[in-house]
């Protein structure tokens, strides 16, 4: 799985947040590390006797003269996706290249798995359904396990992420006001997920569950066709119609790129991880607790994003409710990507240095 979901080639948008399998990658080195926690309690009462956390960094610590870090940066990532896929050369060949917004020389950047994603503890490591429920208020203490236990960082020069990183960067600055100097979402709404964005989710999740080859999560081999099912609901949560309307113009074409994306798409995917990965959505809802967010914000959605409509007006008056918050909403064109610009750094580059520099430089 790629992130909500893999990105379309070419002008193409995609969802999840991460890569399509062709996607070449031209991106610095990343460090991989694990961090084990012992007897982890999560929010369902149920526990881990370990719990696994992958993440990745990217240049080094700076302290100041009391010894505390002070360049650390915090990159969430998306449904599916894992810390790698910000290697993805519209994010790191704009931000981590030298003199970068977001240059390794400059920043030390930490990159986590999440619960249930990439090199993490995750379902189909061998527990299947028996995995404890996580959800995101799990995630976000665990990805703070991460900075502050595994890494030694009392407080991020920034915390951002991409889709459910975004709401994830909403909760991190509740939950540890003093967490972070500066705080990024970028494609998300800070209410409960609701209407159709929790229907979407809920239909992916039943294709699966309603295949005879799901066996209530103890199948031998993937349950093929709930998969494909869910796959096509992705598809069209992340796409973005101007951009697809040019590059397939003709039904034929359509077609033919159906035919070929599918079955990439659902290879490697396991019915389990997805299902628990859009679950751990169900209990999201920072609005009540915004007045908390100290930190200076700047949120970025777009105006093709299926999965967050601004039709709704949501971030419009919720962002009123954060002292230093900032709502950007990118217009649609022919070249923004749906759900997935938020990964297109070239589209709010901008709006991140104006962020760097009002919250310290």
């Amino acid at each position: 799985m790629r992130g909500i979901r893999g990105l379309f080639a070419g002008a193409i948008g995609g969802f999840f947040a991460g890569l399509a399998a062709s996607t070449a990658i031209a991106a610095p080195e990343f460090q991989p590390h694990d961090f084990e926690v012992k007897n982890y309690h999560f929010r369902s009462g149920e526990t881990l006797p370990e719990l696994k956390l992958h993440y990745y960094t990217l240049g080094q610590p700076r302290r100041d003269a009391a010894g505390h870090i002070v360049n650390a940066v915090l990159i969430l990532h998306g449904t599916g996706g894992s810390g790698r896929q910000f290697t993805a050369p519209q994010f790191a060949d704009v931000l981590f290249a030298p003199g970068g917004l977001l240059d390794p020389a400059k920043y030390f950047l930490i990159m986590p798995d999440d619960i249930g994603h990439g090199g993490s503890s995750k379902p189909s490591n061998g527990l299947k359904m028996h995995f404890p429920h996580y959800d995101y208020a799990d995630m976000v203490e665990a990805e703070h396990a991460v900075v502050a236990q595994a890494l030694g960082v009392e407080q991020l020069r920034l915390v951002m992420g991409t889709s459910m990183g975004c709401m994830h960067s909403f909760m991190y600055a509740e939950m540890y006001p003093d967490g972070a100097r500066a705080v990024m979402p970028l494609a998300c709404q800070s209410v409960a997920l609701a209407g159709r964005n929790r229907l979407w989710r809920k239909m992916a999740i039943d294709s699966i569950e309603s295949d005879p080859a799901w066996q209530g999560g103890d199948y031998a081999s993937e349950p093929m066709e709930g998969l494909r099912g869910a796959e096509n609901l992705l598809m069209l949560a992340g796409g973005s119609p101007w951009p697809m309307q040019i590059a397939m113009p003709r039904g034929s074409q359509v077609d033919a790129w159906y035919k070929d994306e599918l079955p990439k798409r659902v290879a490697g995917l396991d019915a389990n991880d997805l299902i628990y990965q859009l679950e751990a959505s169900r209990t999201y809802d920072p609005s009540p607790d915004l007045e908390k967010i100290k930190a200076p914000l700047t949120w970025v959605n777009s105006g093709d994003d299926f999965i967050n409509p601004p039709e709704l007006g949501l971030a419009q008056q919720e962002v009123k409710r954060i002292r230093q918050g900032r709502f950007v909403l990118i217009p649609a064109g022919p070249d923004t990507h749906g759900h997935g610009t938020h990964t297109w750094a070239t589209f709010w580059g901008k709006d991140l240095a104006d962020l760097l520099s009002r919250s310290g430089g």
